[in-house]
Formats: C-alpha cells, structure tokens, sequence
C-alpha cells in the first residue's frame, strides 16, 4: 500500500524551514555567510512599494541565491517585521510534492500559528522552476494578495525567464545573480586595499578604472580566480579547491546535465548533451559554427541548436554573435562564439591552468568576459573579417554603431610593440574610434598605435573594474 505524506509532516516541515519563527535569526551558516555584493540591489527591488510586483530571482547552481534569501530575511527581521510572517519554501523537497502554491501559502499560515488576514507576508519559494505551472499559480497569488510581497528563485534560466515574461507581464520583475564577479572575490577576502581607483577618460566622460599595488600578487589571485573563483564556497574552503571535481563537476555540471536538463527539456540521450558540453568547455572563447559542431560531433544541426539553447539556459555557457569590420551583425549567424560563463568550469571539468599555459589566454578572456555577462541591457559582440579580429565591441544603442573595443590579450609584448595591433587599429579607423583598451600581464599605461590611442591595462585589474562597474549599475 502506498502511503501519502500527512498533513502534520507538511506543516512539521514547514516549520523546519522557518526557524526564525521561534529564534528571531536564521540559521548560523547562512548568518555566517559573506553577503554577495548583489544583495543591496536586490534588498532595493524587493523593497520597492511603487508597484505591486513579485520577483523572480535568477541565476546558475551554487551562486548563492539561497543565502542571499536567508541574508534577506534577517534584514526584514531586523528592520522590524515580524518574523512569523516571513515564509521559506523550497519546492523540490518531496514533501511539498503535487501542492500548489496557494495552498503551501494556506498551510504555512496555519504552521505559524498566524490567524489574522493574509497581509503583511513576505513569501519566499526556492527552486520554483519544479512546480510546472509556477508562472500562472504565482500570478494568481500577486493579484490575490497584493499586501503580501512573492519572490520566487530558480536555476533554469531561459525557461524561468520565457514564463516570467509571458505570465507575469506586469506582475513579476526577474533578478539576474551572476557568479562570483572578481571584485566579489577580492572584497570577500578583505584585500580590496590592494587596488587604487583612478579614472580613464572616454567618449568624453571619465570611466572609473583601478591600479593594483602589487600587480604580481592580483595576478596570482586572478589566476585562482579563475580555476576557483567563481563560486562563493570555493573561495573560503580549502577542501573544495583541492578537489574542484568532486564540488564544482558533481554538484553544479552533472546536476545540471544529468538532472535540471532531462527534466526540463525531456533530454534523452544524455552522453550527446555531455559530449558536447566537454568540447565546449575544452574550447572556451574559440569560435564555433553549427557546420563545424555537426561534422565534429555526428549530429543535426536543428539539435546542436537545442542543446546550445539549453546549456545557455542553464547558465553553463554564453553566445556571443558576431559582427563584420564595420560593426554590422550579419543576418545568417553562421559563426558565434561561446564562453563558459565562469572559467573555473574548465578546472573542473580538466585541470586548473597555470600562467604559463597555451590555454591561459582564453581563460582570461573567458573570466574578462564573464565580468560583462550579467551587466543589464548590455549585449556584447566581437567583430571578425577575412583579415582581422577584434575580441570585444559594444555597439551604440542608438545607431547600432561600434561605441568602443577591447582586445584582450594575456601578454606583454603588444604593450612593447604596439604596432602589433594591425586588426585593432584597422577597426577603429574603419569606425572613427580614437580609442581603444588592450589587456596585459603587468602594464598599465598610454600609447599611441598610430593614430589610436590605446590604453593599457592589466588584465586582473580590468576583471576588477568591471566587475565593480557592473555591480554598481545595478544600483
């Protein structure tokens, strides 16, 4: 005979996930936990009165999405809220199987002991994207109880996002957490003092930029970045940067490919999805095309499209689209770039990189770009020709046009020869652009190529900047 769960062991769990009920302070690991410099953003969105919306909170497996919602809720407890109206559910706990939201929101009402109207609550759903028809049942609940403040958090972004939007028009408002930003990393460990602002000016403004004080240690602490650093328990555990494989390949990729995936997209045949994942990885910030990925591979190129599709909504990797010499996107995408979103992926999935390998280069790219990802209504492209490449470009909103470019470059002899620079040089001429940036190892400087003005930096301080940059335009 099959049993059912009890009501008693649904409320008994419910009241298991919201010890502050009782203790007024969640629990000490996430109280312990470093704040994700994203919080206060979010803090701002979900604190907004303006309009009567729900947030959707976003972002890969093991970013922190879970503790930046307990950091959250010992706010609204400190600021005064009563902490039996503050409720967290995860919905993938099998006790919660088959029930709606509305009547998990009933049953936790009932749990706390909470008789009054359903007013005042702030309502937490964790891993929402395991309840199929969240979007309309979250809906529901915003227009039902509009005293009430609903966020909803999930891993699954494409799919999260795609019924945010047609759903929740109007009712819900998405919040992107990317991975750990490299200035996350570095004011995580208190070593921001290693960096002094400055400022570099562009288009007529004045950009902030930094300058390391010691550039050789940034490096060193950029290079575990980037085998390490992209998830906040990598960088406090020892245990998890011996052994990357076992937190980072078993806990984010296969849970990902083996799990959230299949279970999503109804995914099948799982050793093609790895398959072409680990090529992926292998060659981050390489340029790949549909043609070159079936011949590779043995499969169809409609597939390939799916299943790039899917490891993007999984925030495993990012598609950047290419433009030609004059900056204009070409109308069949035959070729495209792809980046893991954080390059300690690859250490995981191979070996961490040392500063002196081949493959040193694409990871710095794979890390720089990684600082632009998550950065709100920004898109970037790189721009290729028969004869030249310019890693980075960012259009202008208004006439589409090339803004600025970046040449990414983990060496120093480009800075000793400027001249080097043909492509980048041919492309800002070709664009009427008086400047340009180029990353180095250790220099940080101004040079003339040609007519261009090119500014040097290294490529950890720029990671640094960006990351700092981006942070505060979500503010």
């Amino acid at each position: 005979m099959i049993k059912s769960v009890s009501k008693t062991q649904v409320l008994d769990r419910i009241r298991f996930e919201n010890p502050w009920w009782v203790t007024k302070r969640v629990e000490s690991f996430y109280d312990q936990m470093p704040k994700r410099k994203y919080f206060d953003p979010f803090s701002k969105l979900a604190a907004a009165s303006g309009v009567k919306r729900s947030i959707v909170l976003l972002g890969p497996r093991r970013v922190g999405k879970t503790v930046l919602l307990h950091h959250w809720v010992q706010s609204l407890i400190d600021a005064g809220v009563n902490a039996r109206k503050i409720l967290f559910i995860t919905i993938e706990n099998p006790v919660y199987n088959q029930m709606g939201l509305e009547q998990l929101f009933s049953m936790a009402r009932e749990a706390s002991g909470d008789t009054s109207d359903a007013k005042g609550w702030y309502v937490i759903f964790d891993e929402i994207q395991y309840l199929d028809d969240w979007d309309v049942q979250l809906k529901g609940l915003t227009d039902s109880y509009r005293d009430c403040k609903f966020v909803a958090s999930g891993s699954a972004a494409a799919t999260l996002q795609h019924k945010s939007k047609e759903s929740g028009a109007g009712r819900f408002s998405d919040f992107l957490l990317p991975p750990i930003t490299f200035h996350e990393f570095i004011d995580m460990q208190d070593l921001h003092h290693m960096l002094q602002p400055t400022v570099l000016l562009r288009g007529g403004r004045d950009v902030p930029m930094f300058k390391a004080a010691d550039i050789r240690l940034l490096n060193k602490l950029f290079l575990d970045y980037i085998n390490f650093g992209g998830y906040p328990e990598a960088i406090f555990s020892e245990t998890v940067r011996q052994n990357p494989e076992r937190f980072i390949r078993q806990d984010i990729i296969d849970k990902v490919l083996m799990r959230d995936l299949p279970g999503n997209y109804g995914i099948s045949d799982l050793q093609e999805l790895n398959a072409l994942f680990t090529t992926i990885a292998f060659n981050t910030a390489q340029e790949f095309s549909l043609e070159t990925l079936s011949r590779q591979s043995g499969l169809q190129k409609n597939t390939i499209r799916k299943y790039l599709h899917y490891l993007e909504s999984a925030f495993l990797i990012r598609i950047v689209k290419r433009t030609d010499q004059s900056g204009k996107r070409f109308k069949r995408e035959n070729f495209f770039k792809i980046y893991l979103v954080n390059a300690s992926l690859r250490t995981a999935l191979f070996s961490p990189v040392q500063a002196w390998d081949a493959s040193m280069g694409a990871m710095a790219e794979t890390a720089i770009f990684g600082q632009w990802m998550h950065r709100a209504n920004f898109t970037p492209y790189y721009a290729r020709w028969n004869r030249g490449e310019v890693d980075m470009i960012g259009l202008n909103k208004k006439n589409l046009q090339p803004a600025w470019a970046l040449e990414i470059k983990w060496s120093d002899k480009v800075y000793e020869e400027p001249t080097r620079l043909k492509s980048l040089i041919s492309f800002c001429g070709e664009n009427y652009l008086k400047q340009a940036l180029v990353t180095t190892i250790h220099h940080h400087d101004v040079k003339m190529a040609g007519d261009i003005e090119v500014t040097f930096i290294p490529c950890s301080t720029y990671a640094y900047t960006v990351g700092l940059n981006t942070i505060n335009a979500s503010t």
